[in-house]
């Protein structure tokens, strides 16, 4: 990821959201916004300041789809994450999903693409 772009996390489980963060700090990144809620994350997005986000589809008793739309509608790049066995709205099915658990290689791929613009 050659710029410093500001990256928005939507995860709900801490750990994993700290491994997360690990991992941007391997690559030699700025440290990610963090948002565990539907809420959160719109209120981050809602403030202008994100150029991506990797947004977990399973928030508790939640889904990220509302988080989705806001991206989608304002044009900023994002992908999914997921432990597995999600069906992903149609609106939807054409971006990036990265399993858990997540290897530093498909997390630095796309961000990459973030990046490209893809």
């Amino acid at each position: 990821m050659a710029d410093a772009n500001r990256i928005l996390l939507v995860e709900d489980d801490v750990l994993i959201g700290m491994m997360l963060v690990d991992m941007f700090d391997a690559l030699g990144l700025p440290e990610p916004a963090q948002a565990t809620t539907n809420d959160e994350a719109l209120a981050i997005i809602g403030a202008g300041s994100i150029d991506g986000a990797l947004v977990d589809i399973n928030l508790g008793d939640e889904k990220g789809w509302p988080i989705a739309d806001a991206l989608a509608a304002r044009g900023i790049p994002f992908a999914f994450t997921s432990g597995g066995g999600d069906i992903i709205p149609a609106e939807h099915a054409h971006r990036r999903l990265v399993a858990k658990p997540f290897r530093i290689s498909d997390i630095e791929a796309v961000l990459d693409e973030f990046s490209a613009g893809n």
